[in-house]
């Protein structure tokens, strides 16, 4: 490979992804201070657009709500490992973002007195668990993609700089401080080291390492493996939620917003088998509940087709009008990979991985933190998390749906507003180690030079089935040890590995090489999580240990990376208080 010059950018604020945690993030911090984003995609194909159902807050326009109640459920949805005071501080802080959106001019779908349409959504209940609820906050079902288009505008407006098509190499630190990251031109080729006072991951979840997944193809989980290889912990990542309703055969998402309209599971039967497993709201249960249900009645020879393999998802009796104005999307997708026409027939659905728990651990400001089982964190200076990339812990064992967008709405706006204070706090940047990036550069130069070895692909190909077959729904030791033993010979044959196309611009060969080797990274941290944790919480579910164990497992997994490779593991407890003492008034909303 030949040698190349390394170009440096100098910015105030950095953001390492575009999706919305990292646009809402850019667009604060843009206020105060100069900000750049960088991008693997071009930030409108950010796989925020997928997110189709809407995105929570207490609002009270369909019927009474409160932050309360919103809280309780997500706390309860958490299975009792979400850290309180950062549930309450998003919970709280839900109408506010959402009107802040309406406000930038997200097309929200509206009710009939033209305030904000609100839809149920699995898990979200009112008095305390008693009925579901009308909370989510929606347009149509494509409520991402109207987030996502919004933000880009803003950020626009804003004069956010954006560097699209680059790819990240190296988190840089120095000083005790995180200076910037080392990135990859993918138009041209070439490094470029971004220098900022404050940097923010949001880079996105890590479930691509299973087969049948919901996720874009971008989501590989890069930042968390750079800050575990930076040597920073990972939180929780065991926590790997499977979605109920994935499209059977290829894992495209139906939103949880068809069983909010009315929508319901079916078994072989005919039979409406949710009432079995959650008798009070049956189909908008939670969602590692609602998965592990289909996964039961599949297991019990009561699943759809040949083999048994998938559930039928109803909808036809709803109405094709109501389908087509409130389900356009929906309709689409089964049509285009289902083959069905879902205001005719049912569409075939199965589990499929689609949200990550863990991450990197944040406090409620969005900063970095450290610590252990002494329960005291240290902030890392210039380092900031937000979205799926990051563990606030306000998701804890399993996500509630709509959440997630509210979380990267919260944590994003937060996340910027202390990106821009800290940035402020600093007179000069602190300087560039000696020889940056000397590690992300040598992986490249390696990958280039290499002429013998084998593709990548077989070993991506078998890393995703083995991770689903051994790590997926339901674990247990021996599958656990299996995969821990297949990721060892999978990470040996990794380390020989070739990339084939020797060009600069878009080789793309390089580039999934490059994430196959982060999702080898931390695809040894979910097994080693999951293997430790004898207990079921949440979306982690042991066949062999099928009860919660609060005595000996309420707490956080922490990973470590070690200078091997391999990972240590550590916890800290979960924080069990809130900001405040709650009080509980169900209000309609007056705005």
């Amino acid at each position: 490979m030949a040698e190349l010059n390394v170009t440096i950018h100098k910015h105030d604020a950095v953001i390492v992804g575009a999706g919305g945690a990292g646009l809402r993030a850019a667009l604060e911090a843009s206020r105060s201070v100069n900000t750049a984003v960088i991008s693997q995609v071009f930030p409108t194909r950010s796989h925020t657009v997928a997110a189709q159902g809407g995105v929570a807050a207490s609002l009270s326009n369909v019927e009474p709500d409160d932050w309360v109640w919103h809280m309780f459920d997500t706390i309860k949805g958490s299975d009792y490992l979400g850290d309180q005071d950062a549930i309450e501080f998003m919970c709280r802080m839900a109408p506010e973002v959402v009107i802040e959106l309406e406000h930038m001019g997200m097309p929200f779908s509206r009710l009939n007195d033209g305030k904000i349409f609100q839809r149920r959504f699995g898990g979200h209940t009112k008095d305390f668990g008693k009925d579901a609820i009308c909370r989510t906050c929606a347009a149509a079902d494509r409520t991402g993609h109207a987030m996502l288009h919004t933000l880009y505008e803003q950020c626009v407006k804003s004069g956010v700089v954006f560097y699209n098509e680059f790819f990240a190499l190296q988190l840089l630190t120095n000083e005790g401080h995180v200076v910037g990251v080392l990135t990859w031109d993918m138009c041209n080729g070439g490094f470029h080291i971004f220098h900022a006072k404050a940097t923010l991951f949001a880079t996105g979840g890590y479930v691509r390492v299973y087969r049948t997944n919901s996720n874009a193809h971008i989501n590989t989980g890069d930042g968390l493996s750079l800050a575990l290889r930076a040597g920073l912990p990972a939180e929780d990542l065991e926590f790997v939620q499977f979605h109920p309703t994935g499209i059977y055969g290829v894992g495209n998402l139906i939103t949880e917003g068809v069983r909010g309209e009315g929508g319901y599971l079916l078994n072989k039967d005919g039979e409406r088998f949710m009432k079995r497993y959650a008798p009070t709201v049956w189909d908008l249960a939670s969602r590692d509940v609602v998965s592990r249900a289909m996964a039961e009645e599949m297991r019990q020879g009561r699943g759809c087709g040949p083999k048994g393999d998938f559930i039928l998802l109803k909808l036809d009796h709803v109405g094709a009008d109501l389908i087509h104005e409130r389900l356009p999307g929906i309709w689409e997708l089964a049509r285009v990979f289902a083959y069905v026409d879902c205001t005719k027939e049912p569409i075939p659905v199965v589990p499929t991985a689609h949200y990550s728990m863990g991450g990197i651990p944040t406090n409620r400001f969005a900063e970095v933190v450290l610590g252990g089982m002494d329960g005291k964190e240290e902030v890392v200076r210039g380092f900031y998390a937000a979205g799926e990339a990051a563990c606030a812990s306000v998701h804890g064992a399993n996500r509630l749906g709509s959440n997630s967008l509210l979380d990267i709405m919260v944590f994003g706006k937060v996340g910027g507003a202390k990106m821009a204070e800290f940035a402020e706090s600093l007179p000069e940047h602190v300087p560039l180690p000696e020889n940056p990036g000397k590690e992300g550069i040598q992986e490249v130069r390696k990958l280039l030079d290499t002429t013998d070895g084998e593709r990548m692909a077989a070993i991506w190909d078998e890393l995703k089935d083995t991770m689903e077959l051994n790590c997926g729904v339901f674990r247990t030791e021996e599958t656990l040890t299996t995969q821990r033993t297949v990721l060892d010979r999978l990470c040996e044959r990794f380390k020989t590995v070739r990339v084939f196309d020797k060009s600069l611009a878009y080789n793309l060969d390089l580039i999934e090489t490059l994430e196959l080797g982060h999702m080898l990274d931390f695809s040894k941290a979910i097994v080693e999580g999951a293997l430790a944790r004898t207990e079921s919480r949440g979306a982690h579910y042991r066949d062999d240990f099928p009860k919660r164990d609060d005595e000996n497992w309420h707490k956080h997994t922490l990973a470590v990376m070690e200078e091997d490779g391999s990972i240590r593991l550590d916890y800290k407890p979960v924080r069990m208080k809130p900001l405040t003492v709650p009080t509980f008034e169900p209000k309609e909303r007056v705005y």
